[in-house]
């Protein structure tokens, strides 16, 4: 271990691993460390079943009617990946899909007056909504006509609108669409967590818009995909995306100190040895003198032996429960996936709820979607802080990632990677250089 590397990487969560596999494809000499012993950080799925009533420690075994606790992957993190976001578009040009398998999750719901209703996301779709009023549907129709063509560099199709400029609230109005449909539109279609976006530049919810409809159409049930066995998976894959480019990979490492000398980092300690390297990539748990508390989210993992209500049994699917809906400041969320994931026990499902703690009984905020999901077999809660960094590493080289926050997809973690890519290079991140050769994947069908 006493050697120099280019960079050195602590925490195996997701973040760290897509950096960790960038910077060695882009020929830097990489040691990644982690003080556990699996992969994953707080992005791991837990396995077997019994590992997980241990880490939220809750007395006794699981009951039988659990099956085998083997056939449990849970992760400790509820996401989805967007079909056609930024994560698919990394695990496509490093070729990590090779390793992966995936599902498309079967469908996508929003929360309305006590009850769920599928998120209309096509105008076909719309027009049959549940969600809607007739003339409202016809207006929900041109609206979502507008978007699709909607063109930055076609004055034609902007309509009098500045993308940078007009407000999306005032997009709303000149369509004439009520609360409702803007709660559904802004939380469900453009996945805002608040209503902040009503009064920024229009720009950003439109391409949130475009972005979930051009991952509907790729697949069709919903924009969603799931990997099999667990998001757990995805660590891994960009782990060994960087071990075939000369990655070290040490788990079960104690970290004893990050070595800085005259403001800048030099090295990590760990078991009495020094690692000697010019950047360090590490999650917030490795630096907290470097980090601050922003806030907390609440995530209750539910075990069910059936589908969800009133959503056609489907084996997976969203649920997002507008802020508005529940007179609260951020949506509530839940994911639910089961045995045809490889991730529970043959006739079981997971469910995950999560949103951002508000009030002093975070529990107590998320009941109403604990009543969807009734009756729960076992549930485990867990409340966690947020933390992003206050040293941003111009002058020490440290570069650390912010924890993941209550979203149920990946595109927020895409952008911190970005973020931590052009302060460390200088430079933006472009897909293109991640592109791997052809000579690299036949190395990799021998390894």
């Amino acid at each position: 271990m006493n050697e120099e590397y280019d960079v050195i990487v602590l925490g195996t969560g997701l973040t760290e691993c897509i950096l960790s596999g960038i910077m060695s494809v882009k020929g830097k000499k990489v040691l990644h460390m982690d003080r556990n012993s699996y992969y994953g950080a707080e992005s791991a799925s837990i396995t077997p079943l019994e590992d997980l009533y241990k880490r939220f420690d809750l007395p006794g075994k699981p009951s039988e009617s659990m099956g085998k606790g083997r056939d449990w992957n849970v992760d400790l993190i509820p996401k989805f990946l967007m079909a056609n976001g930024q994560l698919v578009r990394m695990l496509l040009i490093t070729k990590v899909t090779q390793y992966l398998d995936f599902k498309v999750i079967e469908g996508s719901f929003v929360y309305k007056g006590g009850k769920i209703h599928k998120v209309p996301s096509t105008e076909t779709e719309a027009l049959s909504s549940s969600l809607m009023g007739l003339f409202e549907k016809r207006r929900f129709q041109k609206f979502l006509q507008f978007i699709s063509n909607f063109d930055e560099s076609n004055p034609k199709t902007m309509d009098d609108v500045d993308p940078q400029k007009t407000p999306m609230r005032n997009i709303f109005q000149k369509f004439k669409l009520g609360q409702e449909v803007m709660d559904f539109t802004g939380h469900s279609l453009a996945l805002y967590r608040t209503d902040d976006y009503l009064d920024e530049p229009c720009i950003e919810t439109i391409n949130r818009i475009k972005l979930y409809s051009e991952s509907l159409a790729r697949y069709g049930k919903s924009p969603y995909l799931y990997p099999l066995y667990g998001l757990g998976e995805l660590p891994q894959g960009f782990a060994r995306l960087s071990a075939i480019y000369g990655g070290t990979y040490m788990l079960n490492k104690p970290i004893d100190e990050i070595v800085v000398e005259d403001g800048k980092v030099v090295g990590v300690k760990s078991e009495g040895e020094i690692a000697r390297c010019k950047q360090l990539i590490c999650d917030p748990s490795y630096a907290m003198d470097r980090a601050t508390k922003v806030g907390q989210v609440i995530r209750v993992i539910c075990i069910l032996s059936h589908p969800v209500a009133n959503t056609g049994d489907v084996n997976s699917c969203q649920i997002i429960i507008p802020q508005n809906q529940v007179q609260r400041k951020h949506d509530i969320y839940v994911c639910m996936i089961s045995s045809a994931h490889n991730v529970a026990a043959q006739g079981k499902y997971i469910a995950i709820i999560s949103t951002t703690v508000e009030t002093n009984d975070p529990e107590k905020e998320i009941k109403p979607a604990l009543d969807l999901l009734q009756p729960i077999e076992q549930k485990f809660v867990s409340v966690s802080e947020q933390y992003a960094p206050t040293d941003m590493g111009a002058d020490s080289q440290i570069f650390i990632s912010r924890t993941y926050d209550a979203t149920t997809h990946f595109e927020t973690t895409c952008d911190d990677i970005q973020d931590i890519y052009k302060r460390m290079t200088g430079s933006d991140f472009d897909f293109a250089e991640m592109e791997r050769k052809k000579q690299d994947t036949f190395g990799d069908a021998c390894d």
